[in-house]
């Protein structure tokens, strides 16, 4: 599948620019670091700038194989409008880190061993974060780009992943999000079935959302989307806009991807309609609510059960989208399924 583009939109990146990696025994860190030299190089990454990414990817799998449980790196390729970097996230269930500021320091190392310490790949990234919780595990990211691109720049206030079904190398869902004029449109499909198939219908629930007139009500997305969607199997899609000035989330889905609101002290769902975008569908309703200062939109596949609560840790997790979408990820992505999850926060930014 071909990466999408779309004016101001972004989305999720296609298989053959994102690859989930076991990391659980010693030989893992070579593996790591061959696959995201494809990457890297695909972005024209030069000598230095593959330096600091062997470096950083290799202690992040080293940390994973001695001190980790059920260890996953996600590498990708991030493309925001017409820019592009290059990403990996660590994922494990435990046992966490007791103290993140000592483990941040050069030198540190539970094993006995000399380490480089997370600080170093916080320095040699262009943009990281960091989230650990003991007994329940560790999320972090790096993230680089090419030379000649703006160093440091703020991303967007979304995040999403995706992870395909094992034995799948294409996921069956897909999300794209956009800010506009202090608007972020969120949308988020789940193709049915799995595979190509499931893959195709996501992507053109993708397209469809390219393709329709921005502000609009996500009523009139969700509508143009279900159309683009009547020559494929069909799926479930949410749509979301989210506007932290006006206090409030406008929201329309038809089938079961999960809307929610993730506040201080609660959360709370939105009403999707039963349907299937695509082929047989219910009336599309949209639903207004309100939404808290500093809370989180989460929209998410039903690969993901709805057993999670992260309001314990919403306010360390509050400015950072990736690292919500990844704790759930983990926390939530238990089902034998293709699995997606797309974050939007809105502390910082109005």
């Amino acid at each position: 599948m071909a990466a999408l583009t779309g004016a101001g939109w972004t989305t999720g990146p296609p298989a053959g620019e994102s690859l989930w990696v076991r990391v659980e025994d010693p030989s893992a860190a070579a593996g790591v670091r061959r696959r995201i030299t494809v990457l890297a190089e695909r972005l024209g990454f030069g000598a230095d700038g593959l330096s600091r990414i062997h470096l950083a990817a290799t202690e992040a799998a080293t940390n994973l194989v001695k001190h980790a449980r059920h260890g996953e790196m996600l590498l990708r390729i991030v493309r925001d409008g017409e820019s592009a970097a290059l990403e990996f996230l660590c994922v494990d269930r435990g046992p966490g880190i007791t103290d993140v500021p000592v483990s941040r320091m050069d030198g540190y190392s539970t094993s006995g061993t000399l380490g480089l310490g997370l600080g170093a790949i916080e320095r040699l990234a262009d943009q990281s974060g960091l989230c650990s919780r003991p007994r329940a595990g560790t999320v972090l990211y790096a993230r680089f780009r090419p030379r000649g691109a703006p160093a440091g720049a703020a991303g967007p206030p979304f995040a999403g992943l995706t992870q395909p079904i094992d034995g799948e190398e294409e996921c069956g869902d897909a999300f794209t999000a956009r800010l506009l004029d202090g608007t972020v449109y969120a949308m988020l499909c789940d193709g049915l079935g799995h595979g190509p198939l499931a893959a195709r219908a996501a992507w053109e629930a993708v397209r469809g959302a390219h393709e329709t007139s921005l502000p609009g009500r996500p009523a009139d997305v969700l509508g143009h989307v279900h159309r683009r969607m009547g020559s494929t199997r069909g799926g479930a899609v949410a749509v979301a806009a989210v506007e932290p000035a006006a206090g409030r989330v406008r929201f329309a889905g038809l089938g079961n991807v999960a809307g929610w609101i993730l506040g201080p002290e609660r959360r709370y769902g939105m009403v999707s309609v039963p349907g299937i975008a695509g082929t047989h569908d219910g009336r599309i309703r949209e639903h207004s609510y309100d939404l808290p200062p500093g809370a989180a939109v989460v929209l998410h596949s039903d690969g993901l059960t709805s057993r999670w609560d992260l309001t314990d840790q919403l306010g360390p997790l509050s400015h950072d989208p990736l690292l919500i979408a990844a704790a759930l990820l983990r926390d939530a992505g238990v089902r034998h399924d293709d699995r997606s999850v797309l974050a939007v926060t809105t502390s910082g930014w109005r």
